[in-house]
């Protein structure tokens, strides 16, 4: 499905014309989106707009990282979506010239669409195409805030107090939230890097005219690197107090064990002495010999008891 925008010298938005209005001398520039694109606007990436053979095949495959091409007469941006519920990845692609900005997405973009619902009232996302970039950058920026929020919180619900969680449960939860702080980080770093090459580039024209935007994406990146770097390293530090807590228990559980089992030693030594069975053992023709081996093995229980608890093993 294409959306095409055109906006003319005297900044007047027009919606929902065609590419070939668009290209016309009316417009100053124009921002084409391709969403969900069959075969034929596929296609308008090579026949209408010449786009290099290898930034088509960039945006038909999935590129793992964010990344910045230049081409010659216009630049190439591949950005990453996360998705709110599992931080799937989903690929957004742009195209930039001083003439025009196409965005290309196989998937739905919820950001490229709230950037259009917002067009006609965003003055300054209508200024120009780089205006624009930054716009949808920004918007992209802002999405993974809430995302690493939410893991945040994971985080200090883990943390509050382990002693009531399940350790293989909250360990699983643990591996989990790591596992989705690194789905965040293959994402926000590659996009920092991105963020710092158009601000260190030579080839965007007028870049200083935007730089104080594209720097504040930049901020933001690098408050988002911290924040991962640091749940990262939290996540980590409550993993080891969760493995440490374990092993407490289980030594206090063996400890336990091996006490009990202690009080058996002797009592199994004097039950097992008066349990062979030779013919002439004194105290077998004894009256009192019984009670006298029950008070024994309780005399011992107790005095082991006493030895114990002086230790403080109980």
């Amino acid at each position: 499905m294409l959306e095409v925008i055109g906006i003319t010298k005297n900044e007047i938005i027009d919606r929902n014309i065609t590419i070939a209005d668009a290209k016309s001398n009316k417009y100053l520039w124009y921002w084409v989106d391709i969403n969900e694109p069959n075969e034929d606007e596929i296609q308008l990436l090579s026949t209408e707009f010449n786009f290099h053979p290898l930034a088509i095949e960039d945006c038909l495959e999935y590129v793992q990282r964010p990344k910045l091409d230049y081409y010659e007469g216009y630049h190439f941006l591949i950005l990453h979506e996360l998705n709110k519920l599992d931080l799937d990845e989903t690929e957004l692609d742009i195209f930039v010239s001083d003439h025009y900005v196409i965005t290309f997405h196989i998937h739905k973009s919820p950001i490229v669409q709230l950037v259009l619902d917002n067009i006609m009232s965003d003055r300054r996302a209508s200024k120009s195409p780089l205006h624009l970039t930054h716009r949808i950058i920004d918007e992209l920026v802002d999405s993974y805030f809430p995302l690493i929020y939410r893991l945040e919180d994971e985080l200090s619900d883990l943390e509050i107090d382990p002693l009531r969680k399940q350790v293989n449960n909250a360990v699983e939860r643990l591996y989990d939230t790591k596992s989705d702080l690194s789905k965040l980080r293959r994402t926000i770093l590659p996009t920092r890097d991105l963020l710092y090459r158009i601000l260190n580039s030579n080839r965007f024209k007028d870049i200083s005219e935007h730089r104080i935007y594209f720097e504040d994406i930049h901020d933001h990146l690098m408050k988002l690197s911290d924040m991962i770097e640091t749940n990262r390293d939290l996540a980590s530090d409550i993993r080891e107090s969760y493995f440490s807590l374990s092993s407490e228990k289980m030594n206090n559980i063996m400890k336990t064990l091996t006490i009990i089992s202690s009080f058996f030693l002797p009592l199994t030594f004097i039950v097992g002495l008066y349990g062979m069975n030779f013919h002439y053992m004194p105290e077998l023709a004894w009256k009192y010999g019984y009670l006298f081996i029950l008070i024994l093995m309780g005399f011992v229980t107790i005095l082991m008891y006493i030895f114990f608890k002086r230790k403080g093993w109980f």
